[in-house]
């Protein structure tokens, strides 16, 4: 398309609910909001492991209106060690201006202070898709890797899950910062709430059948 046609294009695009939700989870996740125009438009900006190129290609399918050029591979090197990270990025565009607003300030990513608001529970999958994962193989626990956040925005989020959802959580401080650790007994509340909407290869992020089931009697 030329500029003019893109242009033109982008004035019928409007966020879904859906999209809403996930874009949520996103930020709250891995997920960043760029600008090239001191924050008159923003983009969304996807990156993740080789492992979870499904992962991509399904939030590419959520966001493909919005999208020009599909998920690429690219090259990254870490401590010397090569690997490959799959990304894609969205038009540049006002909608997403009040998300930027809201998990933003300075250029450091925040929790809104009316997370409360949003926390569906599909943001709430999405953003385990992104950013959780199972403690251990003996356990029930999951963690929420929100180590980029500070403290008290942390505690914000903890607050939300025990008071929006009944889920028992706590900070945990790591070298890096602080996660949430969400309780084995709360395990079969949060399962509920976000299997409808986990992908099928998202699916080794939850603790396997064999560690939830009932104990015979």
């Amino acid at each position: 398309m030329r500029s003019n046609e893109i242009e033109e294009y982008k004035k019928g695009l409007k966020l879904t609910e859906e999209q809403r939700a996930v874009l949520i989870g996103l930020m709250l996740g891995d997920a960043h909001l760029e600008t090239q125009n001191q924050g008159r438009t923003y983009r969304l900006k996807i990156e993740q492991s080789e492992a979870h190129c499904a992962y991509v290609r399904h939030l590419y399918r959520l966001f493909a209106e919005w999208v020009r050029t599909p998920p690429q591979a690219k090259r990254v090197t870490s401590r010397g060690h090569v690997s490959r990270n799959w990304w894609f990025q969205t038009l540049s565009h006002s909608a997403f201006r009040f998300y930027a607003q809201q998990f933003y300030r300075e250029g450091r990513k925040q929790v809104p202070k009316l997370i409360h608001r949003w926390l569906s529970p599909r943001a709430l999958a999405y953003w385990y898709m992104d950013d959780g994962s199972v403690k251990s193989a003996q356990s029930k626990g999951v963690l929420l890797n929100t180590q980029s956040f500070s403290l008290s925005e942390v505690e914000r989020l903890c607050q939300v899950l025990q008071e929006k959802y009944c889920l028992k959580v706590k900070s945990r401080k790591q070298r890096s910062g602080y996660q949430i650790y969400i309780s084995g007994d709360s395990y079969e509340t949060l399962r509920d709430l976000i299997e409808p909407y986990l992908i099928a290869e998202m699916h080794y992020k939850l603790p396997t059948a064999r560690q939830t089931q009932l104990p015979k009697r």
